[in-house]
Parts: C-alpha cells; structure tokens; sequence
C-alpha cells in the first residue's frame, strides 16, 4: 500500500500535497520535516519580530496570528491508491421471460 502527505491547513481543511511513499514510516519522516520547517520559520520570524516591533502589545498580537497560521498546519498521511478506477462488473441480466400468447 502507498501513503499520501496530506496537510490539513489551520488543522481543518486538507490540501494534497503529490507526496506519494511506499513506506508508511517514510510519509510519517517527511510529516516530521514539514513540522520542523514550520517551526524553523515561525522561530526565524519570532526573532526577527521581537528585534523590530517596538510595542510589546503589538508583537504579542503578531506572534499569536503567526503561531496559528504556521504551526496550525498539521500533515497526516492517509492510504493512496495506484490510480485505477475498478468499475463493478455488471450482473448478467436474465433471460427475458417469455410472454402469453393470446
């Protein structure tokens, strides 16, 4: 069975991501990067923001929008398919009945 990355944006809606691995333990490693690249840039952001918003008011209300908007993005690995459509076979229709003469 493959596994797809799928990220679910603000923790709710989920965005495909093409990241497609034989490996479950592999889809689960590449969660793990995205986590850590999401939490590298909101750390870079965050030192970045404390050196040049001056109002401590300000920078609080800064660091919480950002906080939601990096790290609410969770990624999930769900089970993904070849890609082929199984149609259902059709059942044999029976015989037509036959019908009463006059």
């Amino acid at each position: 069975m493959k596994w797809m990355l799928v990220v679910l944006v603000g923790g709710v809606t989920p965005v495909n991501t093409d990241l497609v691995f034989d490996k479950f333990a592999d889809c689960l490693s590449a969660e793990e990067q995205m986590r850590k690249h999401y939490s590298d840039a909101f750390d870079a952001w965050d030192k970045w923001a404390a050196m040049n918003i001056e109002r401590r008011r300000d920078y609080s209300k800064a660091r919480d929008a950002q906080a939601k908007r990096l790290l609410g993005n969770v990624g999930t690995c769900v089970p993904h398919g070849d890609g082929t459509v199984v149609k259902p076979e059709a059942s044999p229709s029976p015989p037509p009945s036959p019908k009463p003469s006059p």
